[in-house]
């Protein structure tokens, strides 16, 4: 594996026993990880933006999204983070329940960098966070951080 610094996370996720298995399969990693998390696309954009509560927020170097959320969707924040000239280069990787095709789709269009749905096994949901965090934090060379 190779030697990363902290990586920041922005994890959008509504389902507390997602973000909890999530945040334990991160924590089991190599790699120093800072996660927020945000329940849905209008905290998210608050921590983008570093609005409120969230003015100290650190920019994320990954950003964990779900689509189907209460309020803002993770489908309308994906499109806001894309158009927006300060957030468009932070990767976006969909991880979701759907397996539609039209989702699939959808989040490509918006420009997400990959699209992955959670297992319902939860063996197979710890494997699938390792691999993210194996590829997007270990592999990938990630653009450095801006100061917004």
């Amino acid at each position: 594996m190779i030697s990363v610094s902290q990586v920041d996370i922005l994890l959008v996720e509504d389902s507390p026993g997602d973000v909890r298995l999530t945040m334990e399969a991160l924590a089991d990693a190599k790699i120093s990880n800072n996660i927020t998390v945000a329940s849905d696309g209008i905290e998210a954009l608050a921590v983008l933006r570093k609005e409120g509560q969230f003015a100290d927020a650190v920019r994320p170097d990954l950003i964990l999204l779900d689509l189907n959320m209460p309020r803002m969707d993770g489908r309308e924040l994906l499109g806001i983070i894309k158009e927006d000239s300060d957030l468009k280069n932070i990767p976006v990787v969909v991880l979701t329940t759907s397996q539609s095709e039209a989702d699939i789709l959808e989040s490509y269009d918006l420009r997400a960098n990959c699209y992955i749905t959670k297992p319902v096994d939860l063996d197979q949901f710890l494997v699938v966070v390792n691999s993210i965090q194996e590829f997007w934090l270990s592999i990938v060379k990630l653009p450095t951080s801006q100061a917004a």
